[in-house]
């Protein structure tokens, strides 16, 4: 019987443990999505106790522990930190074939050395022994990326956001690349109730005031200009779907005017808007030679309930079953046939439609970038084993896996990084499997420990450019 998490967890042949611990292991980390707040990083918090790095914010965990019948006031509500640890712990045997069994274990063993498993019996030790650490210099925020061989973390920011705390961070020196995200989701949704205050808020970042659509342009190209100020490399999208129905710029300034004055909008004219916001922000990454994220078709917020005592991102999203396809197409080729299609990632939530994207991205390779259009690896619901692997599938079945960027944890705490370590060992039991059966040569190894290189660092650090996006910056180009 194989111990649990072994040094070869998740390999299955030699070749994979040798793919893995002489060419995977030993990578840097690229995180070049993810959702970690970079005022915490700026300021190096030191979290009091092991409940708020782990489980604050977390909605897998939350998901898991009202599935386990934990009350609210143990996920989200006023219950002491180390009541909910306990709540969790006694959930983790639960989780069993859950990927919230192997990253919990995981992340217990790689950043505290703790090799017990956590359940209720355990929790008061482990929480004691959790404590402790993070009380150390060492684990303070800053501390925990160096721990994870991190060289490279790119936050998701609204064009709104000031950029305080990335400006902090070039100027303490920090060595870990800090590099802001541009997500203008919140100026793409005019039927937001709350969007005439949202423009203020834009409006006031950008020193402009916003009172026409164009206005709203030149506002956002301000913010992007000052984004790549500071480094910024790529935008990213949420959406159910992309948006891509004709419309005339008079169409568009006319929706904006309704929805700059709170007026309701029908359900066309909010198509025809995101429909032109999402050509003119990907015009903007083109111009800077940016890479753009889309990342489509989660259904959110399904209980309104929740949504109304717990607001949104607290667990209550699922895939959704949008269609994709025709509505893609349309909005790349309209870039494309302007010249003007930045490089793109593609994440899809819905695994029925992983070979839609797979096949998508092949449309638009122009041979002007090697991976320029790139199928993004398992989100959300699908960053586990299965996932991952008919993510892989799918991508190696209709284009290059030798060209894909890699992995990305997609988190909110700074304890997910085994996550790119889960990602690698599944990589690399692929190919090694492949290996074993004939299916791949056997004395194509050295090319496969440098494609395993490649993909789990090297095509990222190369796609993005982030060793030329982050030059010093001299304090006077810092000016928002």
């Amino acid at each position: 019987m194989t111990p649990f998490l072994s040094d070869d967890f998740l390999l299955h042949t030699p070749t994979a443990r040798h793919l893995y611990h002489e060419h995977a292991a030993p990578q840097p980390i690229i995180d070049y999505h993810c959702h970690l707040p970079p005022d915490q990083i700026a300021q190096n918090r030191q979290f009091e106790n092991v409940t708020q790095i782990w489980l604050y914010g977390d909605h897998y965990k939350w998901r898991a522990m009202r599935a386990n019948g934990v009350d609210e006031r143990f996920v989200t509500g006023d219950a002491s930190d180390w009541e909910k640890f306990e709540k969790w712990a006694e959930t983790v045997p639960y989780t069993v074939r859950n990927p919230l069994y192997h990253w919990t274990h995981l992340e217990l063993r790689r950043y505290f050395s703790i090799t017990e498993l956590l359940n209720k019996d355990s929790a008061r030790r482990i929480w004691e022994q959790c404590n402790a650490l993070l009380q150390t210099p060492e684990y303070r925020v800053q501390g925990l990326l160096r721990k994870m061989n991190v060289r490279t973390v790119c936050t998701t920011d609204d064009p709104a956001d000031t950029l305080e705390h990335h400006q902090a961070l070039r100027e303490q020196g920090f060595e870990v690349q800090i590099l802001p995200t541009f997500r203008p989701d919140k100026a793409m949704t005019p039927e937001a109730a709350d969007y005439p205050a949202y423009l203020e808020r834009l409006g006031a970042a950008a020193g402009k005031n916003i009172e026409t659509y164009s206005d709203l342009l030149a506002a956002l190209r301000q913010r992007h200009d000052y984004f790549a100020t500071l480094g910024c490399r790529l935008s990213d999208h949420g959406l159910e779907r992309v948006y891509a129905v004709p419309y005339t710029d008079e169409q568009v300034a006319a929706i904006f005017a309704k929805a700059k004055t709170g007026q309701a909008l029908s359900p066309a004219e909010v198509e025809q808007f995101k429909s032109a916001m999402l050509v003119e922000l990907a015009v903007l990454d083109w111009e800077k030679g940016w890479t753009q994220q889309f990342h489509l078709g989660a259904l959110r917020n399904n209980n309104t309930r929740a949504l109304r005592q717990l607001g949104p991102d607290t667990g209550w999203d699922s895939i959704g079953d949008f269609g994709q396809a025709t509505s893609l197409s349309r909005f790349l080729d309209t870039l494309d046939n302007q010249n003007k299609l930045a490089k793109t990632i593609l994440y899809n939530l819905n695994p029925a439609d992983n070979d839609l994207f797979a096949t998508m991205i092949g449309n638009f390779q122009d041979g002007s970038v090697a991976g320029k259009m790139q199928f993004g690896s398992g989100w959300w619901f699908l960053d586990q084993k299965d996932g991952m692997e008919k993510q892989l599938t799918a991508l190696s079945n209709m284009g290059l896996l030798s060209r894909f960027v890699g992995m990305l944890t997609d988190s909110r705490s700074f304890l997910s990084y085994p996550r790119h370590e889960y990602f690698r060992r599944i990589l690399c039991n692929l190919l090694g499997g492949d290996v074993e059966r004939g299916e791949l040569p056997a004395e194509e190894l050295p090319w496969l420990g440098e494609l395993v290189e490649r993909i789990c660092y090297g095509n990222a650090r190369e796609y993005f450019g982030f060793e030329q996006a982050t030059a010093p910056v001299g304090a006077g180009e810092l000016v928002a």
